[in-house]
């Protein structure tokens, strides 16, 4: 019952959020299959483009839908041009003058590559999802921030590293996130794989706030309490195909763990309702052996979540919450004596 009065007052105040779930009565195929049909566009002309994908289309969201989804198909993550930028950040960080230089020659290097091989990196992914809204008469604006994924390094997280973008549609602002709703890059050979994520298209804001945290606070649009930075680096790691099942992330709240032998670990999530409990599996790791494992107990209450978890032996777990087969969040527990 604790937890309950916990969760749902939740669950009332995530209604009133911003999310794709607001235009339910609108299909998109019309819009993604427009976006479809110009994929061999380039980007040598992009009014034209932004003609072809929004002209025949009779909403804004309809119309921001295409473009959207035309840069998630078209335009390519490059991993290595992240990775050179990611270095030379780091090396000038301290030096204003350098990091600036370092800064508007990049911006060029990384304009020039995206409309000559339509590849870039989030900045550039941002900037043409945002050029060919305004093209189409729809604000949307670049948010600057902060980015998590389970391969960020959060103990040396002290520069933005990470842009999407902010849509108004309806007088209402909306979130997504173009660049990890366009594809997988292999962070070993650099090789990137479309794989287009629909989570990320028009997210709610408090799943959103789990890994993205902007520099200007207007874009949480978040109606409760805004997240310190350090509780953002202390949150649990999710992973793209979360934003496919979930609508919100509710417990635990932070990545690590103490509890006691026989102690319980609840995990909570706003789900949608394709998700069913047979579909849900934990796997374990102490460090000798891995194992995949039903929950000892899952419950679906209208679209809330909760799996309780019992941990019986002193140790450190990893713990990595499935869907279907689909990897959703990591956590780590420590049970001491």
């Amino acid at each position: 019952m604790n937890i309950l009065r916990f969760i749902l007052p939740f669950i009332f105040a995530t209604q009133a959020f911003a999310q794709v779930s607001d235009f339910n009565s609108i299909s998109f195929k019309k819009s993604d299959s427009i976006a479809l049909v110009y994929k061999n566009e380039g980007l040598s002309n992009l009014p034209q483009l932004a003609f072809q994908l929004t002209s025949n289309l009779d909403t804004d969201v309809e119309r921001f839908r295409a473009i959207y989804r035309w840069v998630c198909n078209n335009i390519s993550n490059n991993y290595g041009l992240y990775l050179r930028n990611k270095r030379k950040r780091e090396r000038f960080k301290t030096d204003r003058i350098r990091l600036k230089a370092w800064n508007d020659d990049f911006r060029k290097k990384l304009f020039s590559k995206l409309l000559k091989d339509q590849s870039t990196i989030c900045t550039g992914y941002a900037y043409l999802v945002k050029e060919l809204a305004q093209l189409a008469n729809i604000e949307c604006e670049i948010v600057q921030g902060y980015g998590r994924v389970s391969t960020t390094d959060i103990e040396n997280l002290d520069l933005p590293n990470h842009s999407w973008n902010a849509v108004k549609l309806n007088n209402k602002w909306y979130l997504c996130d173009p660049t990890w709703a366009s594809g997988i890059p292999h962070p070993k050979t650099n090789r990137f794989t479309f794989q287009y994520n629909d989570g990320f298209f028009l997210t709610e804001p408090t799943l959103f706030a789990v890994n993205h945290f902007p520099v200007e606070q207007k874009w949480w649009l978040l109606d409760n309490a805004i997240p310190s930075f350090e509780n953002f680096l202390a949150s649990p790691i999710i992973y793209g195909k979360a934003y496919t099942y979930l609508n919100g992330h509710i417990l635990p709240q932070q990545l690590h763990q103490t509890i006691k032998p026989f102690d319980t670990v609840t995990f909570n999530y706003q789900v949608k309702p394709t998700v069913k409990i047979k579909d849900i599996t934990l796997q374990l790791d102490n460090g000798f052996r891995t194992w995949k494992t039903k929950p000892q107990e899952t419950t679906i209450n209208n679209t809330l979540l909760i799996i309780n978890q019992q941990f019986k032996t002193t140790g450190f777990y990893d713990v990595h919450v499935f869907i279907n087969d689909d990897l959703i969040s990591t956590y780590t527990v420590k049970v001491s004596p």
